[in-house]
């Protein structure tokens, strides 16, 4: 759950500008894909984790929790097979369900995207009645020996299969008819409490295969950098004049001491090496973060920072859009105050983590940004889509990926608010110059897992229109209008 959405996430993560490349003309900022390359399997993380990792593993895991009526564990496994199902279509689309472990076949037939969705809210529904369950051979003693999450705690589980359930809810919010706010909101409230609930995957750090994904240690993202897009919501461009406290404690400087974020496709460009930013460690370079074990790099990016696979402040900005849609701007202006609030509290927890150099967030710098009106309306009915939006991406930069890229497509990527006219995600270009095979149009999908289906599933493939150069422009089913 940790390792696949933060390897598809080197790649989505520059779809959705949270990242770029050190160099020119990157592949993936252009909104295209490596599936004509030397490595065609980038991007299909996901996929493998839901077919092979999961896979008959969690047929089996389910088989016998059922059979030795195990409810809490049974639980968790429909809890991680929604999860498999969920990440899989929102990254590729359709996918392979009904068809999916039947060992007669050769070649799988795909389904809707809206079954996805359907069987993705069946198995958390079923999910939480076990979880709920305390007949049977039910023990979180047992549970919490291999829980890394919550060490076998029902509740929790609970609370997360609820969260889980409002951020599916509120995908739909293209779809008039399917779309329903007060549904999402009270999903919202019968999960996390707080930041105590946050689902964290640890790391002890020790070695390459117990060491974070996104650290010095295991340098996967040696050459990306942060984008001038990230920046500008925190630097006062976006948000006039006000410099988010988060910044300095999130981002890393350039070597000269100023921030500055890279433009998709440009590369370092004129920067010059005193200009351009420091890795996303902190550093010059791989070799010099591993090196500096006394000062490890700051958020994130450290050896022992825990992952999150969802947040207290993910799932308020969720609460906050449903009930703006919603029209209910005073529900909306709570939870847009504790998800921002939250982050900040985040922000500092990652920050000791690995024992981090960054001074922690002080009240007062807190308290201060959130009671500017630019950040923080008086006045509810003065809260703005873009204000909810634009401060989620924040909360979910480096580590969000694949519900970021929702939102993004959710907004058609450049969208405006209908209330206030402004971008929804403001100051969010599209790059001049796209991969060729997308005929001038923005990525909507991954294409499927290249050695699974490109090589032996073409007929099913073929059937869905996957074999089309400009398949991963085909816009998803669930950010279409009803």
């Amino acid at each position: 759950m940790a390792s696949a959405p933060q390897f598809d996430g080197i790649y989505i993560g520059r779809y959705t500008q949270n990242l770029a490349s050190t160099a020119t003309q990157d592949l993936w900022e252009r909104h295209g894909n490596n599936q004509g390359g030397t490595a065609p399997d980038q991007g299909g993380q996901i996929w493998r984790t839901t077919y092979f990792d999961f896979g008959q593993n969690l047929i089996d895991m389910t088989s016998k929790a059922e059979s030795q009526q195990r409810w809490d564990l049974l639980g968790v496994a429909q809890i991680l097979k929604a999860w498999g199902w969920l990440t899989a279509t929102d990254a590729n689309g359709e996918i392979i369900i009904r068809e999916a472990f039947d060992p007669n076949k050769t070649s799988f037939k795909y389904d809707s995207q809206e079954f996805a969705y359907q069987e993705t809210l069946r198995l958390i529904d079923a999910a939480i009645a076990n979880l709920n369950r305390t007949d049977g051979a039910v023990n979180e003693g047992y549970l919490g020996k291999t829980d890394f999450i919550y060490r076998g705690k029902r509740a929790s589980w609970i609370k997360f299969a609820y969260g889980f359930k409002a951020i599916v809810l509120n995908h739909y919010s293209n779809k008039t008819s399917l779309y329903k706010p007060d549904d999402v909101i009270a999903a919202v409230d019968a999960s996390f409490a707080g930041n105590v609930d946050d689902a964290l995957i640890p790391y002890a750090g020790t070695a390459n295969d117990d060491a974070n994904f996104l650290s010095a240690t295991r340098n996967n993202i040696g050459t990306l950098r942060q984008t001038k897009f990230i920046l500008s919501l925190m630097d006062g461009t976006v948000f006039t004049s006000v410099v988010d406290p988060r910044m300095s404690r999130m981002l890393a400087p350039s070597p000269d001491g100023a921030y500055r974020g890279l433009e998709p496709t440009s590369g370092v460009g004129a920067l010059t090496a005193t200009q351009q930013p420091l890795n996303l460690w902190g550093y010059a370079s791989q070799a010099a973060a591993n090196a500096s074990a006394t000062t490890p790099a700051r958020y994130l990016f450290a050896r022992k920072n825990k992952f999150p696979i969802i947040t207290y402040s993910q799932l308020q900005f969720i609460k906050a859009e449903a009930a703006y849609k919603k029209g209910d701007k005073a529900t909306a202006l709570a939870a847009y105050k504790n998800a921002v609030s939250a982050h900040f509290d985040f922000v500092n927890a990652r920050n000791t983590d690995d024992g981090q150099t960054p001074t922690q967030i002080s009240a007062t710098e807190k308290s201060t940004y959130l009671a500017s009106p630019l950040i923080t309306p008086v006045n509810p009915n003065d809260l703005t889509l873009s204000q909810i939006m634009c401060q989620k991406y924040i909360a979910q930069w480096a580590w969000g990926h694949l519900e970021q890229w929702t939102d993004l497509r959710r907004y058609h990527y450049t969208d405006k608010d209908p209330v206030t006219a402004n971008q929804v995600f403001i100051g969010f270009t599209i790059p001049t110059v796209l991969f060729p095979d997308n005929q001038t149009k923005v990525v909507q999908r991954m294409r499927p897992r290249f050695n699974s289906e490109y090589v032996w599933n073409r007929e099913g493939l073929n059937a869905i229109g996957g074999l089309a150069t400009d398949y991963q422009t085909k816009e998803m089913w669930i950010t279409t209008p009803q």
